[in-house]
C-alpha cells in the first residue's frame, strides 16, 4: 500500500506585472509556498499556498511553518484517504487555510499520479473547457481602460472589477471607462467586502443605463454583516455572491438561511479542497449558484481549481485569471490557456503542472 514517505516546502516568489490591488490592499509579489509531498513509491505531488495577507492575514512564513508542523502528522498516511488526512490538517492548523490548500493539493496530485490519473477526471470530468473573466484592480481610470481594451482585444467577455477602498465617483469612472473600452463585455463588481449597504447601493445608482451590463456583485459588505448583504441583495437588482462570507459549509447553509445571496465563491485558498467540496454541496443543495476563484495564484493552484470546477461543472462565473499577471512563473504544463479559454482535455496524470527549480525574484 502507497503511504505519504516525506513531505517538503520552500518559498515561491513570483514577480507580478503590476500590483494585484484589491480595496482591502495591495500585493506587489506572489510570496507563495510550493509543497511536494512524496509516495513511498518515489511519486511526487505539488501543490501551492498562496497567502494574500491583505484579505486572510497569512504570510509565506505563516504558511511554511504550518507545513513543517503537519509533516508529522502525514507521513505513514495512504493517500487514498486523503479526506481523512484532509480532516487532521484542519485540526492541525484551522487558521492556515492557504497551507491545507497546498497539502491537499499536492495529496491528490500525488494520489491522482500513481493512479494514472487525471486530477480533472477525479473530479468527473464534467466540461472539457471553462471560460475565465480577467480583473481590472484597483487603480486610476486610464489604466481601467487600458487594461479593458487589451482584455477585450485578447477576447475576454467577462470583466471583473475591483471597487471599494476609493470614492464613488472614482469607481464609477473607471467603471464606464472600462465599460466603454469593452463595449460587449458584462461587468462584475467585488468590493471585497469594502463597501456599506448604502454605499453598495449607492454605487448602482450612480452607474444609471451602465447597470444593465452587470452580472453580477461579489461582497460588496463586511463579511460578518450578513444582514447588510441580505438587504444590498434585496434592492440591487443584481445577483450577489458572498466571497469573504463564505469560509465553509457551515457559512453557505447560513446565507442560504438568510436570504443573502444567490451566488458562492469558492477559492481553495481559503478552505482546502475538502471544505471547498462540502461548501458545493451545501450551495447546490441550497439552490445557489456556484463561482470558481482564487487568491494571487500561479497555474498550480489555479490548475488545481480548474480540475475541480470543470470536473464537477456547473459553475456559471470562473474567475481564474491571475497567472496572467505573473512574470516569468516557473509553472510548465496543466491546463491549456488560450485568452479566457481553459482546456482540461490535455491533462493525463495528477494537475499537469510542473515547477523548474527555486528561483529568487
Amino acid at each position: 500500500m502507497l503511504e505519504v514517505l516525506d513531505v517538503r516546502a520552500e518559498p515561491l516568489d513570483v514577480a507580478l506585472v503590476e500590483p494585484f490591488g484589491i480595496a482591502t490592499g495591495a500585493q506587489l509579489v506572489a510570496a507563495n509556498v510550493r509543497v511536494e509531498v512524496e509516495l513511498t513509491d518515489g511519486t511526487i505531488g505539488l501543490g501551492e499556498a498562496a497567502p494574500f495577507p491583505a484579505v486572510s492575514g497569512e504570510t509565506q512564513a505563516g504558511a511554511l511553518a504550518s507545513v513543517a508542523r503537519a509533516r508529522a502528522a502525514l507521513l505513514g498516511q495512504d493517500p487514498g484517504r486523503w479526506r481523512h488526512a484532509a480532516r487532521l490538517l484542519a485540526e492541525l492548523m484551522p487558521d492556515q487555510p492557504s497551507a491545507r490548500c497546498a497539502l491537499e493539493g499536492a495529496l491528490l496530485d500525488a494520489l491522482c499520479k500513481a493512479s494514472g490519473l487525471s486530477l480533472w477526471r477525479f473530479f468527473g470530468g464534467a466540461e472539457q473547457g471553462l471560460e475565465t473573466d480577467i480583473t481590472l484592480t484597483t487603480g486610476d481610470v486610464e489604466a481601467a481602460r487600458r487594461a479593458a481594451a487589451r482584455a477585450a482585444a485578447d477576447g475576454f467577455s467577462s470583466l471583473k472589477v475591483k471597487v471599494g477602498g476609493a470614492p464613488l465617483d472614482h469607481d464609477v469612472a473607471r467603471l464606464r471607462a472600462a465599460a466603454d473600452a469593452a463595449p460587449g463585455a458584462r461587468l462584475l463588481l467585488d468590493a471585497n467586502a469594502a463597501l456599506t449597504a448604502d454605499d453598495a447601493l449607492g454605487l448602482l445608482d450612480a452607474l444609471g443605463p451602465l447597470r444593465a451590463r452587470l452580472a453580477l456583485f461579489e461582497q460588496p459588505t463586511p463579511a460578518e454583516d450578513l444582514d447588510a448583504l441580505a438587504r444590498v441583495r434585496e434592492r440591487a437588482g443584481v445577483p450577489i455572491a458572498a466571497d469573504e462570507s463564505a469560509r465553509s459549509a457551515a457559512d453557505v447553509a447560513r446565507l442560504a438561511a438568510c436570504g443573502a445571496v444567490d451566488v458562492i465563491n469558492v477559492k481553495l485558498m481559503k478552505t482546502g479542497v475538502a471544505e471547498a467540496l462540502d461548501m458545493i454541496a451545501a450551495a447546490r443543495a441550497h439552490g445557489l449558484g456556484l463561482m470558481i476563484g482564487g487568491m494571487v495564484e500561479t497555474s498550480l493552484a489555479m490548475g488545481i481549481s480548474a480540475c475541480l470546477a470543470a470536473g464537477l461543472g456547473g459553475f456559471s462565473f470562473v474567475d481564474l485569471d491571475t497567472p496572467l499577471f505573473m512574470r516569468d512563473a516557473p509553472t510548465r504544463g496543466g491546463p491549456l490557456r488560450e485568452g479566457p479559454r481553459i482546456t482540461l482535455g490535455g491533462v493525463t496524470r495528477g494537475h499537469g503542472v510542473t515547477l523548474e527549480p527555486r528561483r529568487v525574484v
